[in-house]
């Protein structure tokens, strides 16, 4: 069940990063984070773990709530 929560959260980070027209590597600028780390997270083979403060820095960067990226966990 892990897994399918960081990956489900990959695929709706992705999802933004393309419907406000970024890169990945836009979006790690905007947020701090390396590239390779937005890669890993956007992954669709990811198993990495990445934590709410990220998420947080993540949704702030895309300019949405944070709620957006748990799109379909539940």
């Amino acid at each position: 069940m892990q897994q399918n929560i960081y990956r489900m959260i990959g695929k709706n980070v992705k999802k933004y990063i393309l419907k406000n027209k970024l890169s990945s590597l836009a979006l790690a600028e905007l947020t701090g984070y390396s590239h390779e780390f937005i890669r890993s997270i956007e992954s669709p083979k990811s198993t990495k773990g990445f934590s709410i403060e990220a998420i947080y820095q993540i949704a702030k960067a895309l300019k949405i709530k944070m709620a957006y990226l748990f799109e379909g966990v539940y």
